[in-house]
């Protein structure tokens, strides 16, 4: 058996391979990208929700130096050849698509031509001379009456339904809910909020006519969806279109798969002369690059009279916007599928919709099904006050313990692998939950009423299907000895630069600064699924694992052959591969390397030549199953309505951590994602459809002053996956809306408020307590 050496670097705390080049401004984003004669392009974009496109007359700005092109759909639409994405495939029921509006606009925001010029200035100021004829027509903006509306976002979609989706009758329930000792039901709305990446949205398509050969460079969370995707839409062979990915600043789902805008710079690199880019700017991010969230479901809870749920529902609707990417009705059918989350629950059953409306396109984020663990965690708080007992009581008798796994929930959702009950005691533990309440009771009596909530969330990691379902891994140990690592890549700040080098360094028995990775060029990586679903520790993992144990035994195979000893007496570690117990019995990496490529014919012919070799990882099960709870305390000012955050606390199990900083960054980055979209984020529009919030002036974000210290603690179980690694990227953002809402309402209990709509900013804070008669 060859010796295969303990881990030394996964697991510890190391710096990011990534921050020297990104913390000094070394890093090479779309915009850093220069090509010979580049033209830039910028949209014309509706100022109108809906109305009727009749005419468009674009001779002005033609006839402005410097403009090589104005496209509009007559020109770019017909050229589409297909348009479905590899994350779902192509027989889901997709919903619309054009590259540019055509007949009708349908949101504020919507693309109706393409300016291509010298540079963006000249690009932006003949869009002032593009002149559009309107006829507007009324817009369906409210997506929770949309299906009531006379009007249709797309025609051919009755009562503006994209889709819908449910579980069992609720009739099979109803004896259930009528015997129960108690019923809580509660309707809550949660606002629609972006990703706001630190990067907007952004790509540079060159086109060779010669060869028929495209290349693209992207900002982008999956470089090899983007190339099947070109690949479809102009109906080209896979191997002409090559994408690169550098450095992307941030996509949180927003870039996972790409939208209109990209698919018409596809389209028109085509009819251009020379390398066409487009970089969005702020206001363009913020009205056109998709919402998150916006939704509201109805949940409702059955209890014995000891507080245990007899079962669960939820009726839940969800505004898709204009043009959903991708298919949205797969997303919340899982908001209905997780709603009993990770409770002991007997049964349970769902409804899901999802609308359109005359507004921005509904798109990834960051946990996209979170609805569940938000209307799910603050009826869990509801209920424990109607019925007049501790919320942290009436959790412990319902959480789900590690030795009650594997287990299906009731909507036939598997899970293993998880720890609810103890992860939740754990972060009980972290916070010394009967210290903060009589802490709260003292304050109280000083006329300060603190809070404190909860969220625990099971998430589904690491899917086992489909595109996703598969990452492949190329390792290459060059003549010099030094380890390159090949994977799709896809990062995008969640470090897989770092995560690939750990975990190679590792599988090979080398040191870590001999190691680096290659990622994101279609031209040169192995096919595999970018970032997306929490999967991209645990795919190249599994990846790395896959390639190196053959590398690792050819390694070996070759020092045991020139040492003239058994394979089962070498071990490699550090780069060497050295005879037990056999000082000075020893060949380096690199003179194996050398022996590999330039030796070769001294090698016996079993031991291939070479030392590179590609492998593909198949995930080992449906999904990988991670869990948390995430715990908040605040302070509620009354009569000011602000929110101030005291103390925030994650217990998280993960599994094994590959790399505790990067975990933790990414729990923190989650977190403060949901801790803005409860306290300030608000993508509003108003009655006539128009955007309300398009500048950092109007859309409010955390900044570091309103960010807490987030408290950490650990709980590991291993997955079935590699190393026993899970995903970690979303659940942040899922776990503290809930604990967040949970905290301001416990807070202010004393005034009988309950919290039906998000956001909670100071206003609606101070409404609250004066709508409950206080």
């Amino acid at each position: 058996m060859t010796d295969v050496a303990a881990a030394r670097y996964a697991g510890a705390r190391l710096p990011r391979v990534e921050d020297p080049r990104l913390l000094t401004g070394h890093g090479t984003f779309v915009d850093d990208v220069v090509r010979p004669g580049m033209l830039h392009a910028h949209f014309v974009r509706s100022p109108m929700a809906r109305a009727r496109v009749l005419s468009i007359d674009a001779s002005e700005a033609l006839a402005l130096d410097g403009v090589h092109a104005v496209f509009t759909a007559g020109d770019l639409n017909p050229d589409v050849v297909d348009h479905w994405y590899s994350l779902m495939g192509k027989h889901v029921p997709d919903t619309p698509r054009p590259p540019l509006a055509s007949d009708e606009v349908r949101f504020v925001g919507d693309p109706v031509a393409l300016i291509v010029a010298v540079d963006r200035y000249v690009a932006e100021d003949a869009a002032e001379r593009v002149f559009v004829d309107y006829d507007p027509l009324p817009p369906v903006v409210d997506y929770a009456t949309a299906v009531e509306s006379d009007e249709l976002v797309h025609a051919s979609y009755p009562r503006n339904i994209a889709g819908e989706l449910g579980g069992r009758p609720a009739e099979e329930l109803a004896e259930t809910f009528a015997a129960a000792a108690h019923v809580v039901e509660h309707t809550l709305h949660q606002q629609a909020y972006a990703a706001v990446p630190m990067e907007t949205r952004g790509l540079i398509v060159e086109y060779s006519a010669p060869t028929g050969e495209m290349t693209i460079w992207a900002s982008t969370q999956s470089p090899h969806e983007v190339r099947l995707f070109c690949s479809r839409l102009l109906g080209m062979p896979e191997h002409r279109v090559r994408v690169v990915m550098r450095d992307t600043g941030g996509g949180f789902g927003q870039k996972a798969v790409p939208q209109r805008e990209d698919m018409c710079l596809m389209l028109a690199a085509r009819k251009v002369p020379a390398a066409l880019k487009w970089i969005e700017d702020r206001q363009e991010n913020l009205v056109s690059a998709g919402q998150g969230r916006h939704e509201h479901g109805t949940a409702r809870l059955a209890f014995d009279d000891e507080g245990r749920i007899l079962a669960a529902s939820i009726d839940h609707v969800q505004d898709a916007g204009a043009y959903p990417v991708p298919w949205p009705v797969q997303t919340a059918a899982v908001v209905g599928i997780l709603f009993p989350g990770p409770y002991r629950v007997p049964a349970a059953t769902f409804t899901t919709q999802s609308v359109f409306s005359n507004t921005t396109a509904r798109a990834p984020y960051r946990g996209p099904w979170q609805f569940e663990s938000l209307a799910r965690e603050v009826l869990l708080d509801v209920a424990a006050r109607r019925i007049g007992m501790d919320p942290i009581e009436l959790r412990r008798r319902n959480l789900l313990r590690r030795d009650e796994m594997p287990l299906t929930n009731p909507n036939g959702m598997p899970y293993s692998d998880v720890t609810p009950l103890e992860t939740f005691e754990h972060a009980m533990k972290l916070l010394d939950y009967d210290a903060f309440r009589r802490e709260q009771e003292r304050a109280r009596a000083e006329g300060r009423y603190l809070g404190v909530g909860t969220c625990t969330y099971i998430e589904p990691t690491t899917s086992g299907h489909g595109f996703l379902g598969t990452e492949g891994a190329t390792i290459r140990i060059e003549p010099s000895g030094t380890v390159n690592v090949y994977v799709a890549g896809g990062s995008s700040g969640n470090s897989l630069e770092t995560t690939a080098v750990q975990l190679a360094a590792d599988a090979l028995g080398v040191d870590i600064a001999d190691v680096n990775t290659i990622q994101g060029d279609t031209a040169v990586t192995p096919f595999g699924g970018g970032t997306g679903g929490s999967r991209s520790g645990s795919m190249i993992a599994g990846a790395v694992a896959e390639t190196a144990s053959v590398l690792r035994e050819r390694v070996l195979a070759i020092a045991a052959h020139r040492l003239e000893a058994a394979v089962e007496d070498l071990e490699l570690k550090h780069g060497v591969a050295a005879v037990k117990g056999a000082p000075g019995s020893e060949l380096t990496l690199a003179e194996i390397a050398e022996i590999a490529y330039f030796q070769a014919g001294s090698l016996p012919p079993e031991i291939p030549a070479g030392l590179e070799a590609s492998g593909r990882y198949r995930a080992q099960s449906l999904m990988i199953w991670a869990n948390a709870t995430h715990v908040c305390t605040c302070e509620v000012d009354v009569v000011t309505g602000a929110v101030t955050i005291l103390r925030y606390l994650v217990s998280e199990d993960c599994g094994p951590m590959i790399n505790p900083n990067v975990v933790e960054g990414q729990i923190a980055g989650g977190s403060v994602q949901g801790i803005g979209g409860v306290l300030f984020e608000h993508a509003a529009y108003d009655a006539d459809g128009n955007p309300l919030a398009t500048t950092f002036m109007d859309y409010l974000l955390p900044t570091s002053t309103e960010v807490p210290v987030i408290e950490y603690g650990h709980v590991e179980t291993p997955g079935p996956g590699e190393g026993g690694y899970k995903g970690v990227g979303e659940g942040g953002a899922i776990g503290a809306p809930p604990a967040v809402v949970n905290a301001v309402a416990d807070a202010l209990a004393p005034f009988g408020v309950e919290v039906t709509r998000l956001p909670l900013g100071p206003a609606s804070v101070v409404g609250l307590i004066e709508a409950a008669g206080a």
